[in-house]
């Protein structure tokens, strides 16, 4: 395999210390979703929005009510089963903020997460966001007519939904952009047999060939994980045709990789993700939720540590 050929932010997280543990295969970002429809008629601009400030100022004109009850609402937020820590990750970069450094110093209870998560209450305690079970769902069904959601969804929304679909890069907070990759890779168990190593090899070779890929991406959503895969003739057509399918290629390069506390630490997702369903559907204070994430993130953190000591010295 030409690692080289691997774009090089997908790559470079399977890579640590110059050593290659994983090749990238089903890739994604979040994009701001949003309904055509819905925007059309409130006489917004067909893009999503700049920031989260200038989405507040459109609130308005998107949500509806009848007979005092919102039967429409600007945006959805989804479960911790259905990533809300990973989405909301990159909420947190755009308050200056982080769930916590490469070190696994936990972050997440200081004051610009705290802050992102006074925002997250915001939204729905002021009434135009609504916590979610299957924020696709609600989205296709017009429920809400906005969400962030994985690129990884596109095929799948675009073939479901009754309105035109939307995307968008996340829009920016008050201490700019911000946003992540996510998704999975591909590695081989040092374990095994050498056999069994031989048949991994050949089927990760195979199911991250620019030709799969490209078939891969178009069918789902998720971007192609090979260089000449994104330059090729056949996904310049198809991105010409299909608009949509580009918006997380061309987001790639402003996005970072995800703090440590959520893809190392073992549940780490499920962990911040619970806590924010606190602050979402309990409307509990964030500041009390976080410090109590954080206490449990850095509980959990220590056998990591201690394993990464022992590895890398």
């Amino acid at each position: 395999i030409d690692t080289k050929d691997y774009v090089d932010p997908l790559i470079e997280e399977g890579t640590r210390k110059g050593v290659i543990y994983w090749v990238p295969f089903a890739r994604s970002t979040p994009l701001f979703y949003y309904n055509k429809q819905a925007w059309q008629e409130a006489g917004l601009p067909d893009r999503g929005p700049k920031t989260w400030e200038e989405f507040v100022e459109w609130v308005p004109k998107l949500v509806k009510q009848e007979g005092g009850k919102t039967v429409r609402y600007a945006f959805a937020h989804p479960s911790a089963a259905s990533y809300i820590a990973w989405l909301f990750q990159p909420v947190v970069w755009q308050w200056g903020g982080r769930y916590s450094d490469p070190d696994f110093t936990i972050r997440i209870q200081e004051a610009p997460a705290v802050e992102a998560g006074s925002f997250y209450l915001s939204t729905v305690r002021d009434g135009w966001a609504v916590p979610s079970k299957d924020i696709v769902a609600d989205f296709v069904n017009g429920a809400a007519v906005a969400m962030m959601a994985s690129t990884a969804s596109l095929r799948g929304i675009t073939n479901s939904a009754s309105f035109p679909v939307g995307t968008s890069f996340l829009p920016e907070g008050p201490m700019g952009f911000g946003c992540c990759t996510g998704g999975s890779g591909l590695a081989i168990l040092k374990n095994k047999p050498k056999e069994i190593q031989e048949a991994a090899f050949k089927y990760l070779t195979f199911a991250t060939s620019p030709e799969n890929t490209m078939w891969w991406s178009q069918n789902t959503g998720y971007m192609p994980v090979r260089k000449s895969a994104v330059q090729s003739q056949e996904m310049q057509q198809f991105y010409q045709q299909n608009p949509n399918f580009k918006t997380a290629v061309d987001q790639l390069p402003k996005t970072r990789q995800q703090d440590a506390a959520r893809v190392w630490i073992p549940n780490g997702d499920q962990i911040i993700g619970k806590g924010l369903e606190r602050v979402t559907v309990q409307l509990e204070d964030p500041g009390t939720v976080f410090a109590d994430v954080a206490k449990t993130l850095e509980r959990e953190a220590k056998p990591v540590v201690e394993q990464l000591k022992r590895r890398e010295g």
